[in-house]
């Protein structure tokens, strides 16, 4: 069945109104279209997997507009600039890793948009490859119904820069991946039930602002990457043998501030981290409350700073896995510590001595991952209460802050 549309000229409309498409028509429609021409979609299945190599804009101007693949490699393809696809449903891409199968698929290319889509049962959502300056805006995103490492990104970047993703949710995919991808602001989405919410690989001068990141098994995490900036995300219920709220491996001068770290098993995790020679991360303002551990060391090389964060609530506030660790180079200085017993007479908000965090019986679980079994049960309890009282060996110093607020308002 030939579906009738209308082809009127340059900067206009070619216009499908059916409400079922064809084999091969919208791949028609597309190749005939003029550079800058708009193809609108009317409510209906059209088939894909169709290409776009010019400059078009691709919309569904009424709910229902979807897409089909065929089940074999990525459903919407693009390698050109200046695209739009807009508002439509991608469904059943293929389900090769190898190929990085995807609802939409850009490639060697810039200023391309991607705009209010829902994409589901397809293995990668949205790949970029060697693309910039694009957007990829309020979009839905889940994998194939498959187990947690077998599924593909929701969004992932390669090779590009300079990119604005915003106002996502990405659900039950594995992760959002950013590799070797610089100079991008993510920034309002959501993220649910997968592995990584954002994971950075040597991604340098990233912004990641006001995210809200839940019941995954790691919130973000930064590999080898330098100079990105985290403020006023949330993470939360970051669970499991690995559960991380924020995480960060060999990662140089990183900025968090303002972010919310709640009941994960882990709140931070800092790995070799800063890892370049006069380098700093900064943790400034942030809420790090109800988790496991609040901050987990593991291999500190150069300090970093923590200042006028609310620690609170936490099982353990800070803890060291590494013998010789260079930990005593971290400065904190102004944090609320709920768990500080001193006092403040002057009433200047700052307590009279400083706060201290040692390490006791907790060394057993840290140095000897098997005691962990016994983590949090009243037999470790008695032991580190004992052990602060009759002490075995010297106490590990982990932290010190010489003016601990004693009011989280402050």
């Amino acid at each position: 069945m030939k579906i009738p549309f209308l082809l009127v000229p340059f900067f206009s409309c070619l216009i499908f109104s059916s409400t079922l498409q064809a084999a091969g028509e919208l791949q028609k429609a597309i190749d005939s279209a003029e550079e800058f021409s708009t193809i609108e979609l009317g409510k209906g299945l059209y088939e894909g997997d169709i290409y776009i190599k010019k400059p078009l804009t691709l919309k569904a101007v009424e709910p229902g507009v979807v897409v089909k693949g065929t089940g074999k490699g990525s459903v919407v393809n693009i390698e050109a600039p200046n695209v739009i696809i807009d508002s439509i449903t991608v469904i059943n891409s293929g389900g090769e890793h190898q190929t990085i199968d995807s609802g939409i698929s850009v490639k060697n290319s810039f200023n391309v948009k991607i705009l209010n889509n829902e994409i589901k049962d397809c293995l990668f959502g949205v790949n970029l490859e060697k693309t910039n300056q694009s957007v990829i805006q309020g979009n839905k995103i889940s994998s194939k119904k498959l187990s947690l490492g077998l599924r593909g990104d929701g969004i992932r970047l390669w090779y590009s820069h300079s990119n604005h993703i915003i106002l996502n949710q990405s659900n039950f995919v594995r992760d959002n991946v950013f590799w070797y991808s610089s100079g991008n602001t993510i920034e309002n989405n959501i993220g649910e039930h997968s592995r990584y919410s954002l994971h950075f690989m040597y991604a340098d001068r990233n912004k990641i602002l006001n995210n809200k990141f839940k019941n995954n098994s790691v919130g973000i995490f930064l590999m080898f990457s330098q100079g990105s900036t985290l403020k006023h995300n949330t993470v939360s219920n970051s669970t499991g043998p690995f559960g991380i709220g924020i995480g960060m491996k060999e990662a140089s001068d990183i900025i968090l501030e303002e972010n919310r770290i709640l009941y994960n098993a882990r709140g931070f995790y800092l790995d070799s981290s800063p890892y370049v020679p006069g380098t700093t991360n900064k943790f400034i303002g942030n809420l790090i409350e109800f988790n496991s551990v609040a901050f987990h060391l593991h291999g500190t090389l150069f300090g970093s700073i923590f200042e006028n964060n609310i620690i609170k609530g936490n099982i353990d506030d800070v803890v060291n896995d590494t013998p010789e660790s260079k930990i005593e180079l971290n400065k904190w200085s102004g944090n609320y510590w709920d768990s500080y017993q001193g006092f403040d007479r002057n009433k200047d908000g700052i307590g009279d001595i400083p706060f201290e965090q040692h390490m006791y019986a907790d060394r057993l679980w840290q140095y000897k991952p098997g005691a962990k079994v016994f983590y949090g049960s009243p037999a470790i309890e008695l032991l580190n209460m004992l052990w602060k009282l009759m002490p075995f060996s010297e106490p590990e110093l982990v932290a010190r802050d010489a003016s601990p607020r004693v009011r989280p308002e402050d």
